[in-house]
């Protein structure tokens, strides 16, 4: 039997991988530590900015994206085990990560799990980072997955995590700190540009630098204990 990943992470949307944990996979791939990506849906619920006018042609430009990125990571095996490393884009439709899609999700990402083997598994943490509903349905789904694994075989447990607490009463309510981080200075470079690959969430990018610029040079999680 192969051995298992070092890293999994199973998250909603192509770009969900890349603002707060690409520089850990660079590291991990460059040590020759096999990674793994779930990602559930095309994003085509996003926003366009200009640059497509359906959600088909959006879902397409996401893949492409997603794709792009992934070379700049290093992650580039789609549904193969090619290195020990792993990619896997399931077709949810976006914004049906709900929680009447909440079985389906779980089973997913308790077969992954299972087949994987992964030593780490990272996803949102409970409120989402930024209460994105697809966010929390992912977490909901992960969470259930993890916990119903027998003792002794459950991966260790990372959510996002930021040092700024949200603005939001209610999300503020369920913030966890960090309590693992890494210096990924050493791939900012190779980081900004795996960002950059992500045109249709350029906005998002905006964001995320403006509210987070100490998450570009190191990536921080919670743990769960």
């Amino acid at each position: 039997m192969s051995e298992g990943l070092k890293l999994l992470l199973i998250v909603p949307h192509p770009d969900d991988e890349v603002y707060g944990a690409s520089g850990t996979l660079m590291g991990h791939l460059e040590a020759g530590e096999a990674c793994g990506l779930v990602t559930l849906t095309r994003g085509e619920a996003g926003r366009t900015l200009g640059l497509c006018d359906t959600p088909q042609e959006l879902a397409r430009m996401r893949e492409v994206e997603l794709a792009a990125c992934l070379d700049v990571i290093g992650l580039t095996s789609p549904g193969a085990r090619a290195g020990g490393s792993v990619f896997e884009h399931h077709h949810f439709p976006d914004k049906y990560l709900k929680d009447e899609s909440l079985d389906e999700l779980t089973a997913v990402a308790s077969e992954a799990m299972t087949r994987l083997r992964p030593e780490v598994v990272l996803t949102f943490p409970p409120n989402g980072s930024n209460g994105h509903p697809d966010h929390v349905t992912t977490h909901r789904a992960v969470k259930a997955a993890w916990d119903a694994l027998p003792d002794g075989e459950r991966p260790r447990l990372w959510y996002y995590a930021s040092d700024v607490p949200p603005e939001n009463e209610d999300l503020r309510a369920q913030w966890l700190a960090p309590n693992v981080r890494h210096d990924v200075s050493r791939f900012i470079v190779r980081k900004l540009q795996a960002i950059a690959c992500h045109r249709t969430q350029a906005l998002s990018t905006v964001d995320f630098i403006r509210k987070f610029p100490d998450r570009i040079p190191e990536e921080t999680f919670h743990e769960v204990q």
